[in-house]
């Protein structure tokens, strides 16, 4: 089984889609407080299905706004964190999933929907091809 690999880091994301060719999901999540972000990491992110079928076809990204203390993130990453927000996510949406080109450019956007992860892969997979 392999694990699930976030890239935290804007750049190296898209530097990696761009390599690879394969789009960015960035995920917009408050790992510590929002229930349905908590909901989406357990019943697709974190699946077995999920994370095979991520590997060699999506870039995944975490921009992640804990509130607790104890899981406050380093200054740097907060601060990119919330540049992200303002690019992607200006309506402070959480859980807001974004698929995005090697460029950047928004191919799609999406939340929390109660599916298998099949359901969700297909449903990332209809804003790409």
């Amino acid at each position: 089984m392999t694990a699930q690999v976030w890239e935290t880091d804007y750049d190296t994301a898209l530097q990696k889609a761009t390599k690879l060719h394969e789009p960015i999901i960035l995920v917009f999540q408050g790992s510590d407080w929002c229930a349905p972000c908590i909901k989406l990491d357990r019943e697709v992110w974190s699946t077995d299905t999920f994370k095979q079928y991520a590997e060699g076809h999506f870039v995944m990204l975490q921009a992640d706004f804990p509130r607790r203390k104890k899981n406050a993130l380093p200054a740097a990453q907060e601060a990119q964190n919330k540049a992200l927000a303002e690019k992607y996510n200006r309506q402070g949406i959480f859980p807001f999933v974004v698929v995005l080109n090697s460029d950047g450019k928004v191919l799609g956007e999406t939340g929390y929907k109660k599916s298998t992860p099949e359901e969700y892969i297909k449903h990332l997979e209809s804003f790409i091809n």
